[in-house]
């Protein structure tokens, strides 16, 4: 909808909105940057934005409100209980959704919390199509173990396959006999898998997952974080499903699964969460633990203003020009980047681009972060801030071993509606100069860890002076460019 074809032949990425409000940014000098880097102990998460030009760190919470939430947090009920703004927030579910009972929560995290509290027992096992780093957190707190089913072809990073997100068929139902049906609680699919490039799951594989569910009278869980986008994909690329709308395809993927649970986050632009079913059992058995987790039954820890926004945001999921902003940008940065030979995922995902840093970084070896260093260097040369998906994002295993990640991802994420072209073009051009010179960039090692997601406020260093060799090549070639 939003790639338009111009005069020379090239398909634009068209912003299908207007600029009312703005906000200032700042190009610090690469010197700065880098003592930046190092005061965040090259993580870039611990980077403050004042020294952050182009933050595509996430899209979690990133994203641009459009006009209708702002204006709907202004009739927000402050009712501690009974508030009708959560009656709207029911009200969108029920419509956009196709769920009757829903259970807010102030993020995503919390939602996983609750459902793994309720259903996960030691020892049980949950199988999925890829796991999210909070969701494997919350399944090992509490005593679950993880089987990733991935279909074949799925890690490849250059691909053709629309849905690397599916689920392999028969290695689930491999997996249920082998474990028995009784030892899983529930399925989960995510929309879309965050870990592998954004990759989406088709209908038809979801119906495949649902047939085996109900074949063993096993519950199935949608993530449903990043539900309009992987709805977007289907209906480009799921031929049975073009000529449906957006909300003909959102219902039929909640419809097919027990248990819907979002990220208000990246679902609908706002803060905040949800758990939503059609099964009053199931409600009834989280029901107790909000309260005691995330705030009474009609706020549950998010505020009013952002309920309202959260409910308006779900009606605009159904909106076909807002979805599309987000991936036809990241359609065009993945295969302009393709196409100057830079490595990325392809085919191009929703959530962000996302370079192969095994492959830019090939002289790294895995046990010193590349994705890491990739997104610390990339930083130092653009000011423009990523977020490492490798194995600083991975685990160590019950004896202390580093567990190495499937994949070493530099994820560049695109929040819906933030971004200019130009400044997609601007991420290009300094992808392209470190890609040039990208032999100059050296690995990384913890010198502060934390036992449980560690990516978040870990603390590395690099092995040699190689960021400051890197900022001297930058000064050689761009002078007193920024």
């Amino acid at each position: 909808m939003s790639d338009v074809k111009f005069y020379k032949g090239e398909d634009i990425p068209l912003e299908l909105h207007k600029v009312r409000v703005v906000q200032k940014l700042h190009l610090v000098p690469i010197e700065r940057r880098l003592d930046a880097i190092k005061e965040g102990g090259f993580n870039t998460f611990r980077l403050s934005t004042r020294d952050v030009y182009l933050d595509m760190l996430t899209d979690s919470g990133t994203n641009a409100m459009s006009d209708n939430q702002v204006a709907a947090m202004f009739q927000a009920d402050d009712a501690y209980a009974g508030s009708q703004s959560f009656a709207r927030l029911q009200k969108a579910v029920e419509e956009v959704l196709g769920k009757r009972f829903l259970l807010p929560v102030h993020q995503g995290r919390a939602a996983e919390n609750i459902i793994c509290k309720t259903f996960i027992k030691p020892g049980n096992l949950i199988p999925m199509n890829y796991h999210f780093t909070t969701a494997l957190a919350h399944i090992t707190e509490n005593g679950g173990k993880i089987a990733e089913l991935l279909c074949d072809g799925a890690l490849e990073i250059k691909s053709s396959n629309p849905f690397k997100g599916n689920i392999d068929i028969e290695k689930l139902e491999a997996c249920i006999q082998q474990n028995g049906a009784a030892n899983i609680p529930f399925i989960r699919m995510e929309a879309s898998t965050n870990l592998i490039g954004g990759q989406p799951f088709s209908i038809s594989n979801m119906m495949d997952v649902r047939r085996i569910a109900d074949k063993y009278g096993i519950m199935l869980v949608l993530d449903a974080s990043l539900l309009g986008e992987n709805a977007y994909l289907v209906k480009q690329r799921e031929e049975q499903w073009k000529e449906n709308s957006m909300a003909e395809i959102i219902k039929m993927m909640t419809g097919l699964a027990d248990l819907v649970y979002f990220s208000a986050r990246k679902l609908s632009s706002s803060r905040g969460g949800g758990i939503c079913t059609n099964k009053k059992e199931l409600y009834g058995k989280m029901e107790a633990l909000i309260p005691l987790y995330e705030g009474f039954l009609t706020y549950g820890g998010i505020s009013v203003r952002e309920i309202e926004a959260m409910a308006i945001g779900l009606y605009e999921t159904l909106d076909e020009s807002m979805i599309s902003q987000s991936p036809s940008f990241i359609k065009y940065l993945v295969e302009t980047l393709d196409s100057l030979g830079i490595p990325v995922v392809t085919p191009p995902g929703v959530l962000g681009c996302h370079v192969d840093a095994m492959q830019f970084c090939d002289h790294i070896p895995q046990s010193e972060y590349p994705a890491g260093a990739l997104a610390a260097a990339f930083y130092l040369i653009s000011g423009v801030r990523g977020m490492e998906r490798g194995t600083i994002s991975s685990v160590r295993d019950e004896h202390g071993v580093e567990i190495l990640a499937d994949a070493e991802l530099l994820r560049l994420a695109v929040p819906r509606r933030v971004f200019t072209l130009s400044q997609i073009k601007y991420v290009i051009d300094r992808l392209q100069w470190l890609y040039d010179n990208r032999k100059m960039i050296g690995g990384l090692t913890f010198v502060y860890e934390p036992p449980v997601l560690r990516f978040f406020m870990g603390g590395l260093a690099p092995t040699s002076d190689w960021p400051e060799q890197l900022m001297l090549k930058f000064r050689k070639d761009f002078g007193d460019s920024l």
